[in-house]
């Protein structure tokens, strides 16, 4: 059936039943105004008549809400007799649904339909009045309510429908006004939502505007259903929580439990959002739509801590509003749909009582482990979320119909680096797709890594500067054992998933699946650009990390900036750079003073940090030795970067002057200068910039006295003696 007719079924429905509601009403107002006094009263107009109030009784609103004389005067195209409700089929039936989802009474539901019947029907509003012996209350009231269902707020029974505990004000299916009042005179609102549900509406809760809730349908729209339960190298968490992929993976497992409401479900994650697109993924495969939630209010890794515990659901963004939990509830409970809520904020305890205990199925994620108090009662189920890259199985089929445009090998080596959830999987190959048909070619590698990186861009703005690689490995002047440490630093990030994580190679302690490498040399020697190449082979982009907005001379400052640096590193595919690394990576001391303790307690919290960091960072130095032992042996890799020989300074020069316009004889004595002139690698670039720049003023091609000149510069900057008795050099 479609969306259009469901809607116009469930309104001819809620019509039926309000039409059996008008015959009980026009019975309460023949009764009241059979000796109604105020006849003859001359300040009549100021009240709903007698006889007024009968003939709105007697009026009847057919299916599309228009009253007998309206329909009269219409156009002949009058909707038939209207049907008995039972007979509208499944689809109309959301009056019925809503009853047993929030288990109401007979009482409830007639409860329920007397509050409603004005926001659907505006006959009842003068009906409403007149009983109300007050023309301007045009809403149900407590005692109205119970009138027409046959008894009155003397029963202890029917008053305690109206509880705060009770379904329906539980369920927020209806709110009980104007508290000064005594119960009886209570007006009754039944939120728009709850009566836009009824008569069709699918729309999103106008509450929830402007908190942070989205819709995901169920089945394949709403994620891929039972993909995430294929990644590789998920770890095993408690009570079976690994995916061994022979029983449908952890994700079908989650989705099976959540659906059978087993006990609300926490998952612990590593990487920001991963846990939510898993979880996702899992209820939208088993059959449920899903609303997913962040309660701060603002995206995952920028949300500011709310504190939940006195109002359980306090979006920042709406000002603490305490009817959130409440309007979010419903709206899953009239979908019939799953709650995802996370990350949680600093104090959930609130949050989680108020979710958990509704009766709904939810999963909560976020990166702090589970603390029992939160519910304490019901019980938690905490799970670890699978960590690891996504599978190639999920790029093919992310990337299909044009995933046969890259060989499966070519595919497998290009997404290694990346550790994006489903969901990011399936937003960088629609990305990539596009990408590929704005240029008019088939898809490349390079189509899926710009894609990828934009999905996994960290926030690091401001602790570090952000290099996009454009160099590769034929730039590079190293002998061939730094240049092989190199190349196996790239093939560590690539398959770290592999050998860590299905093979089963990390030890314990908490160790993460990062891997850090240390570039040690003199300055100028390469390191930096070595970072860049890696980075760029990965197909990743590189962090330079400032380190003098990270260290700060107040105690524990320095730490929490660090720390704020490793958890984005974490959670993004990036190549974290520690340039000048011994400036915190620096040796411990003997304890001689307070400043020597605090250093101290810096270096061991970054000994134990490197140890849990997932990411891919590089530390370089000029100083070595300065760097602690201790560091050095929770790093996978160390890399000397030699002084260039001259063989090598004659390499740098031609590779730094090769797209330069030359003088014909400049070979010659690009060879002497390289024997001449003891420069690093970064030196020779500076002193072939200068040249390129005389050579520019002067509007002719390089010529050797721009290089000599340039030479001449960067030893004078070094503070070293310019070579000037050698032939061709004076």
């Amino acid at each position: 059936m479609s969306g259009t007719a469901a809607a116009d079924g469930a309104a001819r429905d809620l019509l039926v039943r309000l039409a059996g509601l008008r015959s009980r009403v026009a019975g309460l107002v023949e009764l009241r105004s059979a000796d109604d006094p105020t006849a003859t009263d001359p300040l009549r107009g100021l009240y709903v008549t007698p006889e007024r109030a009968r003939a709105l009784a007697a009026t009847r609103t057919d299916a599309d809400g228009r009253t007998d004389a309206a329909a009269e005067e219409g156009d002949g195209l009058r909707a038939g007799p209207l049907p008995e409700a039972g007979q509208l089929g499944p689809v109309a039936q959301r009056f019925d649904l809503l009853v047993r989802e929030f288990g109401l009474t007979e009482l409830d539901a007639h409860i329920l339909l007397c509050a409603l019947a004005p926001d659907v029907d505006r006959g009842f509003e003068p009906l409403y009045g007149y009983l109300n012996d007050d023309v301007g209350r045009r809403r149900a009231t407590v005692a109205l309510a119970l009138d027409l269902a046959g008894t009155g707020p003397y029963d202890p029974a029917a008053r305690a429908r109206f509880h705060p505990s009770a379904p329906l004000a539980s369920g927020a299916l209806i709110a009980v006004e104007d508290a000064d009042r005594p119960l009886p005179g209570r007006a009754l609102r039944v939120p728009e939502r709850v009566v836009a549900h009824l008569l069709g509406d699918d729309a999103l809760d106008p509450e929830l505007t402007g908190h942070e809730v989205t819709l995901l349908p169920a089945g394949p729209d709403g994620g891929a259903a039972g993909s995430a339960g294929g990644d590789t190298g998920a770890e095993a968490a408690p009570g079976g929580g690994g995916d061994d992929g022979g029983d449908g993976g952890f994700a079908a497992r989650l989705g099976a439990f959540v659906v059978a409401r087993s006990a609300p479900v926490y998952l612990r994650e590593r990487r920001s959002d991963g846990a939510a697109e898993l979880a996702a993924d899992a209820l939208c495969g088993a059959g449920l739509a899903v609303l997913r939630y962040r309660p701060g209010g603002a995206p995952p890794r920028e949300a500011d801590p709310v504190d939940t515990t006195a109002a359980p659901a306090a979006p920042a963004s709406a000002g603490g509003s305490a009817t959130a939990a409440a309007a979010l509830v419903r709206e899953a409970r009239l979908r019939g749909a799953a709650l995802v809520v996370g990350p949680l904020p600093e104090r959930p305890a609130g949050l989680v009582r108020a979710l958990a205990s509704a009766g709904v199925p939810v999963v909560f994620h976020g990166g702090e482990p589970c603390d029992p108090q939160w519910l304490p009662d019901a019980g938690l189920l905490a799970l670890d979320a699978p960590a690891g890259g996504g599978a190639p199985a999920l790029w093919r089929a992310a990337l299909a119909p044009r995933d046969g445009e890259l060989g499966p090998a070519e595919l497998a080596e290009a997404v290694a680096p990346y550790r994006l959830g489903p969901a990011g999987i399936r937003g960088a190959a629609r990305t990539a797709g596009a990408l590929a048909a704005f240029d008019g070619t088939p898809l490349t590698v390079a189509h899926i890594q710009h894609s990828a990186r934009q999905q996994s861009a960290p926030l690091l703005g401001r602790h570090a500067r952000r290099v996009r690689p454009a160099v590769s490995f034929a730039d590079l002047v190293l002998p061939p054992e730094p240049l092989e440490l190199l190349h196996e630093l790239a093939q560590r990030a690539r398959h770290r998933d592999q050998v860590l994580g299905t093979w089963g190679l990390r030890t314990g302690g908490g160790r993460g699946r990062g891997v850090t490498s240390l570039f040690a040399g003199e300055s100028g020697t390469g390191k930096t650009h070595a970072a860049e190449v890696v980075a760029g082979a990965l197909g990743l982009d590189l962090y330079v990390v400032d380190l003098s907005s990270v260290v700060d001379k107040y105690v524990g400052e320095t730490e929490k900036n660090l720390e704020r640096i490793f958890v984005e590193a974490d959670h993004t595919d990036a190549v974290l750079l520690f340039d000048e690394a011994d400036a915190v990576f620096g040796k411990r001391s003997d304890v001689k003073s307070s400043h020597d303790r605090y250093a101290n307690l810096e270096s061991a919290y970054l000994l134990q940090r490197l140890e849990s960091f997932g990411g891919i960072a590089v530390l370089t130095t000029n100083l070595r030795a300065n760097i602690d032992e201790a560091f050095t042996r929770r790093l996978d890799l160390v890399v000397d970067f030699p002084f260039p020989d001259p063989e090598q300074r004659l390499t740098l020069w031609n590779r730094c002057l090769r797209s330069v316009p030359c003088a014909p004889d400049l070979a010659v004595e690009l060879e002497l200068c390289a024997k001449e002139f003891e420069l690093s690698g970064g030196a020779i670039r500076s002193a072939a910039v200068t040249a390129g720049y005389l050579a520019a003023g002067r509007g002719e091609a390089v010529s050797a006295a721009d290089v000599r000149a340039g030479a001449r510069r960067e030893y004078r900057k070094m503070g070293r003696l310019v070579p000037g008795s050698s032939p061709g050099w004076e």
